[in-house]
């Protein structure tokens, strides 16, 4: 793998669960709007800038048009290269006609090769579930891509992280297990320096077969790791400050500010109730 020239800054979101305020989602943990606000104001204010800005899915929370709008209005302010991934929340009709510009429901990958590193972003959503999964499509994309720009640092964003081995998760926390190792192997020795995921809203880093998997917290809520059974939800909120350097890659934790209280509970049977 050829490492970076010289360090290359990245910004990490992910879940960022917008909803236009007019439709005043009762299901909504906290006001996303302003906490996305308060991230693109604490943005505007690095320097030098980052050289590109990754999100994760969960763009919105209901996957309506108006909610989209309301992303590029945002996004619309941020002058530097952005690459998205669509979660278990979006919908990709609405989607592709107002971010892309184009109608349709294929899954949304794509790739580019910002300041010497090749990032590539696949699309782990699968309408009406909460888990994720990858189709045949989207690894001969990977591979594709992969062969055509040989040596490159590479950083990969996904949804939903995959199945880390004897990790005792539920189903609807990650990648299918079939599709985590297909993806393992597809991405072996190909010089991935981190792959970066949402969904979980609990901030943590796992080394996952020599490649560091990276999952943000999110704009949305946090959720207790220390509960086991139940699901405590918290107002917790952060992003990621990444910095990839020619030795390797560095992840910030950013914490906005909040009380950690629990906004919201789900119990053990309704955990166990979530596919």
């Amino acid at each position: 793998m050829t490492a970076p020239a010289r360090p290359v800054t990245f910004l990490h979101l992910t879940d960022l669960h917008l909803c236009v305020p007019a439709l005043a989602d009762s299901t909504l943990n906290g006001d996303t709007l302003a906490s996305f606000d308060a991230v693109l104001a604490r943005i505007a204010q690095l320097d030098p800038a980052p050289d590109f800005l990754l999100i994760t899915g969960d763009l919105t929370h209901r996957g309506d048009a108006d909610s989209y709008r309301l992303l590029a209005n945002r996004l619309g302010r941020v002058a530097m290269p952005q690459m998205l991934a669509l979660g278990n929340h979006d919908r990709r009709g609405p989607f592709g006609t107002v971010i892309r510009g184009e109608a349709g429901e294929a899954p949304y990958a794509h790739e580019a090769v910002i300041a010497g590193v090749h990032v590539i972003v696949l699309d782990t959503l699968v309408p009406g579930r909460i888990a994720g999964a990858l189709d045949a499509a989207q690894f001969a994309f990977l591979d594709r891509v992969i062969a055509a720009r040989p040596g490159l640092p590479r950083i990969l964003g996904l949804h939903h992280p995959p199945v880390i081995e004897g990790e005792t998760a539920p189903v609807w926390r990650h990648l299918n297990p079939d599709d985590s190792a297909r993806l393992a192997r597809a991405l072996e020795g190909q010089g991935v320096a981190g792959i970066f995921c949402g969904h979980i809203h609990v901030p943590r880093v796992s080394l996952w077969h020599g490649m560091p998997v990276v999952v943000g917290n999110g704009l949305h809520d946090g959720h207790d790791p220390l509960e086991r059974q139940a699901m405590r939800i918290t107002d917790a909120r952060g992003f990621g400050l990444c910095t990839l350097r020619p030795a390797g890659l560095t992840v910030e934790f950013v914490s906005l500010p909040h009380a950690g209280r629990e906004v919201h509970r789900l119990s053990a049977e309704e955990v166990a109730a979530l596919r």
